[in-house]
């Protein structure tokens, strides 16, 4: 039956092909010239009018076996008057493709010269021109438009050599799977290139794995789709389909291609492991470690995520464990993360847990999760010491006794080891460490100057080492709380003030420093005793400053002012200090008025300083030469003998060339001369006047020195004046005399005092020369010299030739 209809449809298509044969190749009688005048005008003469009509298209069928085939004839209304010369130009005669058509130029009959390919070329637009034989355009040219007609000459083809698609299992019928594609290079306007699709043969991998159809596709859009039920990857992989594609609504010219399905994974088994129990060992204070893997059975496509497994611990609230997955071989790696103790738990029981990183298929069987038991043994091994504190925090003043326990309990051993503690650093040596306990003690006070306290932290090492020479490190970090050691300092403990109170701004500024650090520092308190609060007070001025100044006008000169600084500490600590105050008179800018001050406190130039002191330093050398003549005026005075006037130096047996001094202790820097002659002057030749100083005749008089280490206005203490009656006192005579001298506050400090009595009259121990004395040496008795010692004997000799 199939046979005789493809007969029918053959029969019918060939008779279409004459009959349009045969409606497009027109009869003699057509192609007669009388016939198709284009340039025929309506009226009648020879002239030119307006062509009013279009030739239709001429059809020709390709791939003709009938060339040379006349198409059509033009003729000219000049045939009749002149001869009419007809030429034809456009693609397909003189532009490309060239040598397609062409045109007799006497008959104006036009002709193919090869077959025609409408791929190629579907149609043809022509110009024909009537012309003179001088090559005069008769009429205006004439439009000749060739449509190429199709015909089935070319078979359609898929679009690809191979079309690959994929399709989940267990997909319902009638769901897409993939489209495919053809092109036809016919005419698409035309049955020619009318296509349609069909499957003609199906293979399954593996092999004979599904034998029913389980695929369709639609014939005219190309689309596969399934048509059964049964895709399970498990058991098919994938497909190969045998395509063809057929023009002509499936009875013309046909082509074969291929698609492949495949058949893609969905969840649809879990994981399970395999074996379910699992015996590991673990080692103690280690971590970070893999201790051992497990294994698991999926059916689902590998590499995929419904076959990559995820596991999970159940019954580890502490976190002690981990288990990853290997991507290559989806084993789970269980690890330890966190250090075991032995003697805290030697075992662990630990229940996992798989599951596939993507969700479970609806599709798939409703069961619970696979699981596993793994059973962890931990290994007991030997242990370090181990801290209690780490570091170990110590916060004591600084000031502690020494003995004093600052920590005690610092470590242990976790297997119950013996231990012995050492001071492995202690660059101050301030601690002391029980060797058997650990009992940290201070060794003596700390100190918060130490150049090894940083931030009033000092650092120490301890080392803890147990029976088995296993040893930890321990640091010792001692925060030193500051206290109160050191009393404030005032300074400066001397200066002056104005003499004038009314002035404003007079006074001395005093200022404490403490070498503790705060809260045991500042703000000082000034304060000044009770018995000098009458004429001088202190002003607080802010936390670390004071101004000392008179409440009365006092008089120029030195005070000792004495002044209590107290500190903030707990407990408060204070000092005295005495403050020389130098009250003087004060210039316009509140300085004391002296030539040194005047000097630097004026505006006088450089050089005119320089002259000041050139004229000092002038004056000071004539007062030193005015001051030597005096002196040396009133030695040669006291030398002179009494009515002879010869110099005692001038004799050979000077008594004080002769005299030795012994013992003596100088007195500083005034205490030049170790005796001074001139008090050995008679009383009588002294002034009156008190606190007066003679030097001798033709010298003027001036006040004696003032001491200035004391104040000046104090009463000398009363010097003894009678020698003693008896010789051997003359010690405790010259003792009380010495001891007079060191209480004088007027005088300077002569440590000799070499001052036994003036010579002279009422002497009851005699005259020691004729100066002053009204007798001659002869009238005088020497032997009692004799009895004071081998030190007057020779004086005694000197006085008595006898």
């Amino acid at each position: 039956m199939a046979a005789q209809m493809w007969m029918v449809c053959l029969l019918g298509s060939l008779l279409c092909q004459v009959w349009i044969s045969a409606e497009l190749h027109p009869t003699e009688e057509e192609l007669h010239p009388q016939i198709l005048y284009p340039w025929r005008n309506q009226g009648g003469g020879i002239v030119r009018v307006k062509r009013d009509w279009i030739i239709p298209p001429i059809r020709v069928l390709e791939n003709s076996k009938q060339v040379p085939e006349d198409l059509v004839q033009i003729k000219s209304d000049k045939i009749f008057t002149d001869v009419v010369i007809y030429k034809l130009e456009g693609p397909g005669v003189d532009q490309e493709p060239k040598n397609l058509f062409e045109i007799d130029d006497k008959t104006g009959v036009i002709r193919s010269k090869r077959p025609l390919d409408r791929e190629k070329y579907n149609s043809f637009t022509l110009k024909a021109f009537a012309l003179s034989p001088s090559g005069e355009r008769l009429e205006n040219p004439t439009t000749i438009e060739i449509v190429v007609l199709d015909q089935n000459d070319n078979r359609p083809a898929f679009t690809q050599s191979q079309f690959v698609g994929a399709i989940a299992e267990f997909s319902v019928p009638g769901t897409s799977v993939m489209r495919v594609s053809a092109t036809d290079a016919d005419d698409p306007m035309t049955e020619n290139a009318y296509l349609s699709y069909s499957i003609i043969g199906q293979e399954s991998f593996p092999a004979n794995a599904v034998t029913k159809t389980m695929f369709g596709i639609n014939n005219q859009t190309g689309a596969i789709y399934t048509r059964d039920v049964g895709l399970d990857r498990e058991v098919v992989k994938s497909f190969q389909l045998k395509l063809q594609i057929a023009d002509m609504g499936g009875m013309g010219l046909t082509s074969e291609g291929v698609a492949i399905i495949h058949v893609t994974d969905i969840n649809n088994h879990l994981p399970q492991f395999n074996p379910a129990l699992y015996k590991l060992t673990a080692e103690e204070n280690r971590q970070d470690y893999e201790i051992g893997r497990v294994n698991v059975t999926d059916r689902d496509d590998p590499g995929t995520g419904n076959w990559e497994a995820k596991y999970s611990i159940k019954n580890d609230p502490e976190g002690n464990f981990a288990i990853r997955t290997d991507p290559s071989t989806n084993q789970g790696v269980l690890r330890v993360v966190k250090s075991l103790d032995f003697e805290a738990q030697h075992e662990y029981v630990l229940i996992l847990a798989v599951e596939n990183l993507s969700p479970l298929s609806s599709k798939a069987a409703n069961r619970p999760l696979s699981t596993a038991t793994v059973l962890v043994t931990v290994m007991n091994e030997n242990e370090a010491p181990l801290l209690r504190e780490d570091p170990i925090q110590i916060v004591v003043p600084e000031s502690v006794s020494p003995g004093t326990l600052l920590k005690s309990n610092i470590a242990f051993d976790p297997d119950f080891s013996d231990l012995r503690f050492e001071i492995s650093r202690d660059p101050e040596r301030w601690l002391d460490i029980d060797q058997d306990t650990g009992d940290i003690r201070a060794r003596r006070t700390f100190n918060m100057r130490s150049p090894h306290v940083k931030n009033s932290i000092y650092t120490a090492t301890v080392k803890v080492t147990d029976a088995d020479g296993l040893s930890t490190m321990a640091t010792v970090l001692i925060t030193l709380k500051e206290t109160n050691d050191y009393p404030p300092q005032l300074f400066p403990l001397s200066g002056s003030v104005c003499q004038d109170v009314s002035r404003s701004g007079s006074g001395l500024v005093l200022s404490a420093v403490d070498e503790d650090l705060s809260p045991h520092a500042a703000p000082f308190t000034f304060e000044m005793p009770d018995d000098l609060s009458i004429n001088w007070t202190i002003v607080q001025v802010n936390d670390t400053h004071a101004v000392l100044r008179p409440l009365v006008e006092l008089e120029a000169g030195e005070y000792a002012v004495t002044v209590l600084v107290s500190d903030s500490g707990s407990p408060v600590l204070g000092a005295y200090a005495q403050v020389n105050v130098t009250v003087c008179s004060c210039d316009s800018f509140g300085e004391c008025k002296s030539e040194a001050g005047a000097i630097m406190g004026s505006s006088v130039g450089i050089s005119f300083i320089a002259l000041m002191v050139i004229m000092a330093c002038i004056a000071l050398l004539l007062l030193l030469l005015l001051l030597a003549v005096a002196v040396t005026a009133c030695g040669r005075r006291h030398n002179i003998k009494k009515g002879t006037g010869l110099l005692v130096g001038e004799s050979e047996d000077d008594i004080r060339d002769n005299v030795f001094n012994y013992d003596e202790q100088g007195g500083g820097e005034e205490d030049e001369n170790a005796f001074n002659i001139d008090l050995l002057w008679n009383p009588h030749d002294m002034p009156s006047t008190p606190g007066s100083y003679y030097p001798g005749p033709g010298v003027p008089r001036c006040k004696q020195p003032l001491r200035k280490d004391a104040p000046h206005d104090l009463p000398s203490p009363i010097y003894p004046r009678r020698p003693p009656a008896d010789p051997t006192d003359i010690e405790d005579f010259i003792n009380d005399g010495l001891e007079a001298a060191d209480n004088d506050p007027n005088v300077p400090p002569y440590d000799t005092a070499l001052i036994y009595d003036y010579e002279g009259e009422g002497s009851l121990a005699g005259s020691l020369s004729s100066i002053a004395s009204g007798s001659s040496d002869g009238d005088q008795d020497y032997d009692y010299l004799n009895s004071w010692g081998p030190r007057f004997q020779k004086l005694a000799n000197m006085y008595d030739p006898r």
